[in-house]
C-alpha cells in the first residue's frame, strides 16, 4: 500500500494513475469513522478517462490512529500536502460528510488547490445540539464496553439506511469493532471542536456540486441546501431515499450527478 509522509502523518493513498488528456484530478475523501475505500463505486467509474486519488484521514483506515489532537483545517492541509507529494497543484475535492468539511476548509484556505467542489452528504455548520448528547453517549458506551449489536445497527442506520445492511455493512462492522477507545474519543472530539463555516460560504469561488439524499439520518437535506443558498456557483442534486453514504448505496444516481459536474469543468 502506498504511503506519503506529510505534515508529520503518514497518509495511506490510493492512485489511479494518470489522467485522460487535459482532465481534472480528483480526490475522494471519505466520511467519519469509515475509509477510502467507500469510493470503490465511483473509482471503478471514473478512473479510466480521470486520474482518481483515494486517501485515509487521520484517525482512520491504513493512515491509523491519530496520535494527536487535530482539526478539519489540518486534514485540508493534509490533503493538499498529499497531492503536492505526487505533482498535484490542483484537483477536484469530493468529499463525504467528514470528507465535506475539509473540502470546504481546502475551498477556503487553499483556493488555488480547488478545480472543482463536490459536497456528498455534508454540511457546513456545526453538529446539531439536539442530536449531538445522543451521540456522545454511543461515544461513551462504545468506548467503554465495544462495539455490541444495537451500536452496530445504529451507525448502520445512520450512514446508510435500509439499504446498508448485510453484505454491504458487514466489513465495516468488522473495522468498527477494532476502533480504539482513545482514537474514538479523538476523531469525535474533532467532529465536535468544528467550527460553523455558513458565513464564509460566500468567498468560495470554485464550482460546486451538493449531492444530498432525502433520507440522509445523519444531516437533513435542509442543510445542504442552506449550503447551496449561501456557494455562488453550485448546483444541488438531491437523491431520492439517498441516506448518509448515497454514493454507496446509490451509486448510479451519485455518479451519474458527479460526471455531469465533471464535463463542466472539462
Amino acid at each position: 500500500m502506498p504511503y506519503a509522509k506529510v505534515n508529520g502523518q503518514n497518509l495511506h493513498y490510493t492512485d489511479s494513475g494518470a489522467a485522460a488528456g487535459d482532465k481534472p484530478v480528483l480526490i475522494f475523501s471519505h466520511g467519519l469513522l469509515m475509509d477510502c475505500s467507500m469510493f470503490e463505486a465511483q473509482i471503478a467509474a471514473f478512473k479510466n478517462d480521470y486520474r482518481c486519488i483515494t486517501w485515509d484521514e487521520r484517525g482512520h483506515g491504513g493512515t491509523g490512529d491519530a496520535t494527536s489532537a487535530f482539526s478539519y483545517y489540518d486534514s485540508a492541509d493534509d490533503a493538499v500536502a498529499l497531492l503536492a507529494s505526487l505533482g498535484i497543484k490542483q484537483a477536484v475535492f469530493i468529499g463525504m460528510s467528514q470528507g465535506g468539511f475539509l473540502s470546504l476548509r481546502v475551498a477556503l484556505k487553499h483556493p488555488g488547490a480547488v478545480r472543482g467542489l463536490v459536497l456528498l452528504g455534508s454540511q457546513a455548520g456545526t453538529e446539531i445540539p439536539e442530536t449531538l448528547p445522543g451521540h456522545m453517549a454511543l461515544v461513551e458506551a462504545w468506548a467503554t464496553h465495544g462495539m455490541s449489536e444495537e451500536i452496530a445497527a445504529m451507525l448502520e442506520h445512520i450512514i446508510g439506511g435500509k439499504r446498508f445492511v448485510g453484505a454491504v455493512s458487514a466489513p465495516w462492522r468488522a473495522k468498527w469493532a477494532k476502533v480504539t477507545p482513545a482514537n474514538l474519543h479523538q476523531i469525535f472530539a474533532t467532529l465536535v471542536a468544528r467550527d460553523d463555516l455558513t458565513e464564509q460560504l460566500h468567498t468560495i469561488t470554485a464550482p460546486t456540486l451538493i449531492v444530498h439524499g432525502d433520507a440522509d439520518a445523519a444531516i437533513p437535506l435542509e442543510r445542504a441546501q442552506s449550503v447551496a443558498q449561501k456557494i455562488p456557483h453550485n448546483k444541488l442534486v438531491v437523491v431520492a431515499g439517498g441516506g448518509h453514504a448515497a454514493n454507496m448505496t446509490h451509486a448510479t444516481e451519485v455518479n451519474q450527478a458527479i460526471k455531469e459536474f465533471l464535463a463542466t469543468l472539462s
